[in-house]
């Protein structure tokens, strides 16, 4: 069976993921956001109001408007959300937001402020079906209910136990189709990021570098050059993602330097397989960088 999740099958074949954001979240947004050239499209309820209501139309707009060139029945689309995973408790407490989000038909959830394995292990908990038994000794059983799933299954384009058995995390599970990432974001996650990097369930990470900066007492060091304390912050979080085979999210926004030596250094240097992208043109070059030919 073909991939529902683009993003999955782009780290499959060992490419890099171009994102950007919704201009909108209405049903013309998704309509118009269906033939996008990005790959992924990050909707931020961390930081603006948790629409619901908005992101069901968007995600309608988004299917009737499709399917994408390179064949999926929608773009990726993945939502932060207003609570965070500081603690196993928080994140339980707050399972609606992800249940909420999820019955939309959104591939993924990126989980805020990640400090401890437990709460990681909790936030893969509550995205997963009970009857799911991979990792359940280490994950625990799953606390997402059935009865939610017929807007999902629409966006999807399948019946309701063929997403219910999609809908799981990858690659915990390697023919699920849910798309799990994690902020490790400030200076209380770092000494556990081994052990966060460790719990399976978890597709993609990234190192917060505002918050990460906020948390040494940085209020303006979002964007590079960065302080020794945030490059070792980063150095951290890459290698505990490095050593556990998880895909970094990272973008690099220097003015000094252009585009090209932007892609050039992000995919180089800093070895990142997702990241934001400014532009058609961006991504453009980082696929040509890397030999790219699924369509976009």
């Amino acid at each position: 069976m073909a991939r529902i999740n683009k993003c999955i099958e782009l780290l499959e074949q060992d490419q890099p993921i171009y994102l950007t954001h919704p201009r909108a979240l209405s049903y013309d947004a998704g309509l118009e956001d269906a033939k996008t050239w990005a790959d992924l499209m990050l909707i931020d309820f961390e930081h603006r109001p948790f629409d619901v209501i908005g992101l069901t139309e968007y995600m309608r707009g988004l299917k009737d408007g499709g399917p994408t060139a390179s064949g999926h029945p929608t773009p990726t689309v993945v939502c932060t959300l207003p609570a965070n995973a500081i603690s196993p408790e928080e994140v339980r407490y707050n399972a609606w937001q992800a249940r909420h989000v999820l019955t939309t038909g959104v591939h993924g959830i990126l989980h805020t402020h990640a400090r401890t394995a437990e709460s990681v292990k909790a936030f893969v908990q509550i995205c997963r079906y009970p009857f799911q038994t991979l990792y359940r000794q280490t994950i625990g059983e799953g606390l997402r209910g059935a009865g939610g799933q017929a807007p999902a299954c629409t966006v999807w384009g399948l019946s309701a136990p063929d997403y219910a058995r999609a809908a799981d995390p990858w690659p915990l599970n390697p023919d699920g189709e849910l798309f799990l990432g994690l902020k490790i974001e400030d200076r209380h996650c770092l000494p556990n990021a081994d052990d966060i990097a460790a719990v399976p369930g978890i597709a993609f990470a990234e190192w917060g570098p505002g918050d990460m900066g906020m948390s040494f007492g940085l209020p303006d060091a979002h964007d590079p050059p960065y302080p020794q304390v945030m490059d070792d912050a980063r150095s951290t979080v890459k290698a505990a993602l490095d050593q556990h085979g998880i895909c970094f999210y990272s973008s690099w926004n220097d003015p000094e330097i252009s585009l090209e030596e932007r892609v050039d250094y992000s995919l180089d240097v800093l070895g990142v397989k997702m990241m934001g992208a400014p532009s058609r043109e961006w991504a453009d070059y980082g696929r040509q960088r890397t030999g790219r030919t699924m369509p976009v």
